[in-house]
């Protein structure tokens, strides 16, 4: 019978009575029971001092488990640390006496022990080559959990002989290929990982364990550091291939112009020793060290919601980073973030810093504030494994350990591999300059494989056996150095990617959709459930909503939008919406999300339109741009049959997620040959709010525009949007979309459309928005809201002579519909540019030599002069530029 049992006083007497005749007749739970009441009668009514010191004991074995890692010997350039007086006896008013006094501690791996023996396991547990960070969790099954399995085996894993072997082969591989590599390209770029190829055999376990566990999808991301060995060596990408790239051999060359060999990516399916088949990716990165993280979870959450249930068991992100990086850059506390929210969360990532304690050239003093480099990582509560990265087994250990917690909580884990870096930053750096006494100690070391297979020897294994793996690897290299590179597949086009087009064609998809189902969706996205207590006003404003698409005119932008995303699901293509309030919206205009008044129960009706319909997903996201879009681009590249949209608050947010744009959304095509579709709502328009939330910068998104990269569009009715999104998800290619959307078009009495315009046209590229009669003469090109005060300018003043082309898509910049368009206008003699924006923003700087080219001649600017700042403060001054300027682009003709 256990401890927890329902139990009479009369059993538990009899208990008592056999135990105190032969305490072996019964089993150790009840043994431990029966001590510790004796114990509290002697204390009762005698030796109160023996309770006072078992109490001192569970509070040393409590700091133990919470400073430990203090005296844990995790530096291998550095002494073990010595005696903590935190941890010394007397800190507890214990002493040398008490060392051979037997104790009851509670909760530990031995009922009862010696003072002596406690210590030792505790040390050997806490203070050895693994140092554990884990009491700041709260929560106290999760300590309890890892306690129980660091304790039972004193943070030691028990390898057999092939285990151990295995390990020495996996550094074997990590040296010898940065030999081989120093040896044959001697001078070239290669950021080296010598000093921590423990992290070789570290992944190595974590994949074959990963596969054991049920992952069947291990996406990584790391930077440059290590890079080449992890694809060589874990990746198992083909050695003469890399050879070539170091040998620049243009047949291997990426589509595009690539980029250098230390930041793509690659991916494989292994099958491990187990039998067990993992696919592994490693995402593409630029130099921006860990801009690649949310990319990563957000691919994973892609994947895991493609498995459906269990998903997240399935699907592993890994990310590696370094010392420097993972203090220093706030990137990291945001990734670390997302790793809890519902609309973000991936189900745990295991976190590998690998501490070669330098950033670059700068000391760990003057790199973080914190004690350890992983510190931030607290926030999270979760456990921090400190590693001697000299120690592969107990990096093994650790590793394991750290994925049997993420599997079973689905929280992130973090491993800090505490290292060196054998040479400089690169090859030809020289770091004896800033670092002389640090680079004398790596001098003095000699490589980690030659220490462990040392040990082995010690151990007892055969010499022989070392020596030949060693030789079979070197023998591999060369080999491979002499053999013409394998063919690379197309990796970027497979799977769910095969149905799509690597090229960019011009020719759009028909993206109109009957009224009559428009009429439908329009119902059901006003039906609000039985029994829901719908906010009264949102009710109404959806029912509104729903009577514009049934008369069949004024209908909104945030009903184009729903029937968009409506149409769209219900021909099975997810839509997933996520940005700082995109739920409601900034402007209070979407409200996808409805809230019941008595209970706070959610609906979103985009999601419950027709049985089989595609999956709908809207969120708001925590305070963060360059987290949240790189999530959402991640996202995009797994999902290139659905339409992922990023929104920003107002457009000039985006400007915090700029490595994002520039790395990712318009190079990662030409770089590396992984395109997106995801889509920007960046809110763009002069209103009188200021400088921060006046302009979304459209003039930045151009600069970046080459090679047909990027759609970049300024759609100015509700109708543009509905065929923008509908076109963006039909075309046979991928392309990330720019979409410059409004804010008090939101509800201009102009900004509306017609249901024919949804049934019976499509997305037009230059949209005349004041039909041409015979007597114009002047032609007014421009781009967003601006048209409707041109418009109501024009029509106050009941004038005749002037049309207006509104520019939708502003790059790729088409020419050809532009020249059908200008012939339309055959008596026109004047051409302006009118925008909002001052002269040295805006699209004017992009569409000059544009119209140049086509009108033989610069068109007429009429806008706001240059400025430092987008916009004045004055609402009032506002209003006075934008009436200036919209009356001077109608005086021209006059003058003229």
């Amino acid at each position: 019978m256990s401890l927890e049992s329902n139990i009479s006083p009369k059993w538990l007497d009899e208990q008592y009575r056999l135990w105190k005749e032969n305490p072996d007749a019964l089993d150790e739970q009840w043994q431990a029971f029966f001590k510790g009441f004796d114990l509290a009668q002697e204390t009762e009514f005698g030796d109160r001092d023996l309770a006072a010191r078992n109490s001192a004991v569970d509070s040393l074995i409590y700091r133990y488990r919470d400073l430990g890692h203090l005296m844990a010997c995790t530096d291998p350039l550095s002494p073990c640390p010595a005696e903590n007086p935190l941890l010394a006896l007397q800190a507890f008013d214990l002493d040398e006496q008490d060392l051979d006094t037997t104790f009851f501690p509670l909760r530990f791996p031995q009922q009862s022990a010696t003072l002596k023996e406690i210590i030792a396991l505790l040390r050997d547990t806490y203070c050895r080559s693994v140092g554990v960070e884990f009491m700041h969790i709260q929560n106290p099954l999760d300590r309890q959990w890892l306690k129980d399995r660091m304790e039972a085996t004193r943070n030691r894993p028990a390898l057999t002989r092939d285990e151990k072997l295995a390990i020495l082969a996996k550094l074997q591989e990590g040296t010898q290929f940065e030999a081989f590599l120093h040896k044959k390209f001697l001078g070239q770029k290669r950021f080296s990982l010598e000093g921590g190829e423990v992290l070789i055999p570290l992944l190595e376990s974590l994949v074959e364990k990963s596969a054991e566990l049920g992952v069947s999808d291990l996406v990584m991301g790391m930077s440059h550091r290590g890079r080449l060995n992890v694809l060589a060596n874990i990746f198992t990408k083909p050695f003469e291939n890399i050879f070539a790239e170091f040998k620049d051999n243009l047949e291997l060359a990426f589509v595009g112009e690539g980029d250098v060999k230390y930041h793509k990516g690659y991916s494989v399916d292994r099958t491990m020793a187990s039998g067990k088949t993992i696919h592994l990716s490693l995402a593409a990165n630029p130099s921006h060290l860990e801009a690649i993280d949310p990319v990563v979870i957000g691919k994973c959450r892609a994947r895991h919601s493609n498995y459906g249930p269990g998903g997240r068991q399935r699907v592993l992100p890994v990310l590696i980073h370094g010392d420097a990086a993972f203090a220093g850059q706030g990137i990291i506390p945001e990734v670390l973030n997302l790793s809890q929210l519902d609309g973000y969360q991936s189900g745990g990532t295991i976190h590998i810093v690998v501490n070669n304690q330098i950033g670059f050239t700068t000391d760990p003093a003057h790199a973080r504030s914190t004690l350890y480099a992983t510190d931030v990582a607290k926030m999270l509560m979760i456990p921090i494994f400190h590693v001697n990265g000299e120690d592969p087994e107990a990096a093994v250990h650790a590793t394991q350990l750290a994925l049997e917690y993420r599997q079973k909580f689905r929280k992130d884990v973090v491993i800090e591999v505490i290292c060196y870096r054998r040479h400089g930053h690169n090859e030809g750096d020289e770091p004896f300059f800033t670092q002389p006494l640090m680079y004398e100690k790596i001098r003095r070391r000699p490589p980690l494989h030659e220490v462990y297979a040392s040990r082995l020897l010690e151990e007892g294994l055969d010499p022989q056996a070392i020596a030949q793996q060693l030789d079979a690897i070197r023998q591999r290299l060369e080999t491979a150095y002499t053999s013409e590179p394998q063919g690379q597949e197309d990796i970027g086009f497979q799977a769910k990617w095969s149905g799509f087009q690597r090229e960019y064609t011009p020719k759009g998809p028909d993206t109109q959709v009957p009224a009559e189902k428009l009429r439908t969706l329009s119902a059901r996205l006003a039906a609000i459930p039985p029994g829901f207590a719908a906010h009264p006003k949102i009710a109404k404003l959806l029912q509104k909503h729903q009577e514009t698409v049934e008369q069949g005119n004024e209908i909104n932008w945030a009903t184009a939008e729903a029937l968009a995303f409506a149409s769209l699901l219900t021909e099975g293509h997810p839509v997933r919406l996520s940005g700082q309030d995109s739920r409601r919206g900034t402007f209070n205009h979407r409200h996808s999300t409805l809230v019941d008044q008595n209970n706070g129960r959610l609906h979103v009706p985009l999601a419950f339109l027709e049985p089989g319909q595609a999956f709908m997903q809207v969120y708001d996201s925590m305070l963060s741009e360059v987290a949240v879009l790189g999530f959402e681009y991640g996202y995009s590249l797994e999902e290139p049959n659905g339409l992922t949209i990023w929104e920003a608050q107002f457009g000039d947010f985006a400007n915090g997620a700029q490595v994002i744009i520039d790395q990712f959304l318009a190079g990662s095509g030409t770089k590396w040959d992984r395109f997106s579709g995801l889509t920007l709502y960046l809110p763009h328009g002069y209103e009188g709010q200021g400088p921060e939330h006046s302009s979304a910068r459209i003039e930045r998104y151009l600069q970046l525009c080459a090679d047909h990269n990027l759609l970049v569009a300024n759609p100015s009715t509700p109708a543009q949007l509905f065929h923008l999104l509908r076109r963006q998800v039909l075309l046979p290619f991928r392309r990330p979309l720019i979409i410059f959307t409004p804010k008090s078009l939101l509800r201009h009495p102009r900004c509306s459309s017609q249901l024919d315009a949804f049934c019976k046209e499509g997305f037009q590229v230059f949209r005349p928005a004041v039909t041409p009669s015979e007597e114009a003469k002047t032609l007014l090109f421009c781009s967003g809201k601006i048209v409707y005060d041109l418009q109501a300018q024009i029509d106050e003043e009941q004038r005749t002579d002037i049309a207006v082309l509104c520019v939708e898509q502003l790059y790729p910049f088409r020419e050809d519909l532009l020249r059908e368009q200008l012939a339309r206008f055959s008596r026109v003699e004047h051409y302006t540019w009118v925008q909002e924006e001052p002269e040295n923003m805006g699209a004017w700087s992009f569409v000059r030599p544009q119209l140049t080219r086509l009108l033989g001649h610069e068109p007429t600017y009429v806008g706001r002069p240059a400025s430092a700042t987008t916009a004045v403060g004055s609402h009032r001054r506002h209003q006075q530029e934008q009436k200036q300027l919209v009356q001077t682009a109608l005086s021209l003709q006059k003058d003229a």
